[in-house]
């Protein structure tokens, strides 16, 4: 059995992580992040994405990666996304692109990356 998506399911994988993330985030709440690995080469890195909800932990993680289209595992019984670079903070980066996806659209398009805070748990 076959788990590739195709291209239409993407799409509304996609649409669909984004309104669950927009029905859960809020402009000024925080994004806690977690890595799990960096790679040998250290180009990349794992990492799992959190917020609080109604004094509850949420792992955002699988609705993020889906948002981003970026790579999503289960490493080690946690899920985690896969987040390419290297040379600044990538938690920062994976935040504030988030961000930018989920707010562009509502918010001054200059200034909706900064719509999320970001926490290194």
């Amino acid at each position: 059995m076959s788990t590739t998506l195709t291209k239409q399911e993407k799409i509304t994988e996609r649409e669909h992580s984004r309104e669950r993330l927009a029905a859960i985030l809020s402009p000024g709440d925080t994004v806690y992040t977690i890595v799990r690995s960096v790679s040998a080469s250290g180009m990349s890195r794992t990492m799992s994405l959190y917020t609080v909800k109604d004094n509850r932990l949420v792992n955002i993680t699988y609705y993020a990666a889906h948002a981003l289209e970026w790579p999503l595992r289960d490493v080690n019984g946690s899920r985690v996304m896969r987040v390419n670079g290297a040379g600044m903070d990538m938690g920062f980066h994976a935040v504030y692109t988030l961000s930018r996806v989920l707010f562009a659209a509502t918010i001054n398009s200059s200034d909706a990356g900064y719509s999320l805070k970001q926490e290194w748990i």
